[in-house]
């Protein structure tokens, strides 16, 4: 298992599994197979509803629990001083440890400083191995990498061939925080399993356009979070240190980068609104 070292000596699996859209009622066979494959980094949240179906499969799989490293993340309205915390170890009961590898809060919207805060407090406590943030634009990134006592170690944002996070990597570096790419492959938009770039870099490798895709992650050093609900391509996703891009696949792939996401921007208004909106009706 390649993994990839963060700046306080954790090691983080670079090829993860994640259960982002995994029903509850098939999120534990699923992550169950996942492990069978070899996956031993398993990223889920709170906002997933599926963090005691994550915590069924851990406990019945035969791994112990030091050979997984078990990620969620903390939901918007769970911001706030004490209230991050407390959701935390709800998250703990859930999931059915008495640790975390890595905890990240989910979106850059509302009290995250309070709650980062919090996060600060468990990783003091031991109860957590590494804290971080998800969808952090470079500038909030900075933002907490200067301000913050304990600067994120990971920040979990989109990016795929198309939306390849160029500046926000060269940022991330810069601070030693660590990238992990959700959505890896866009939910398959703008026909990417079918782009004749990648196609032909996976004819030449005899690899799948997916495994191409999660391949190019790790070279830059971008640890991939990966989902299907299906073995083989969980297999096939799993696969990935078999073979190595060259540089003339890096520079095509390098190529495809548009630099717009395939989904929507946090800097978007209307966006922030739409989150607000969403909190008001789980709240119902």
């Amino acid at each position: 298992m390649e993994t990839i070292k963060l700046y306080n000596d954790v090691q983080i699996p670079a090829n993860g599994f994640g259960v982002y859209q995994v029903s509850k009622q098939d999120c534990k066979n699923t992550v169950l197979t996942a492990l069978k494959a070899g996956y031993r980094h398993i990223d889920t949240a709170q906002s997933y509803f599926n963090e005691s179906e994550v915590g069924d499969a851990l406990k019945e799989s035969d791994l112990t629990r030091n050979e997984i490293f078990l990620t969620t993340k903390v939901w918007i309205d769970n911001y706030g001083e004490h209230k991050t915390y407390d959701s935390i170890i709800a998250s703990l009961k859930g999931l059915k440890t008495d640790y975390l590898d890595l905890i990240l809060l989910h979106q850059p919207v509302g009290d995250y400083y309070s709650a980062y805060r919090d996060l600060e407090k468990l990783y003091d406590e031991g109860r957590v191995r590494a804290i971080g943030v998800s969808n952090f634009y470079p500038d909030r990134l900075v933002d907490l990498c200067l301000f913050a006592k304990i600067r994120p170690m990971v920040n979990q944002i989109e990016v795929n061939v198309f939306n390849q996070q160029v500046e926000a990597k060269k940022w991330a570096d810069k601070y030693g925080v660590v990238l992990e790419a959700w959505a890896p492959f866009a939910e398959g938009r703008n026909n990417m399993f079918h782009n004749e770039v990648l196609m032909s870099i996976a004819d030449k490798h005899h690899k799948s356009v997916a495994q191409i895709i999660l391949r190019w992650l790790y070279q830059r050093g971008i640890v991939s979070l990966a989902k299907s609900v299906h073995e083989e391509r969980i297999k096939e996703n799993f696969d990935i240190c078999s073979f190595s891009l060259d540089m003339d696949d890096m520079q095509k792939i390098a190529a495809l980068d548009t630099g717009t996401s395939s989904f929507f921007s946090h800097q978007d208004p209307s966006i922030i609104e739409w989150f607000h909106q969403l909190i008001i009706e789980r709240r119902k």
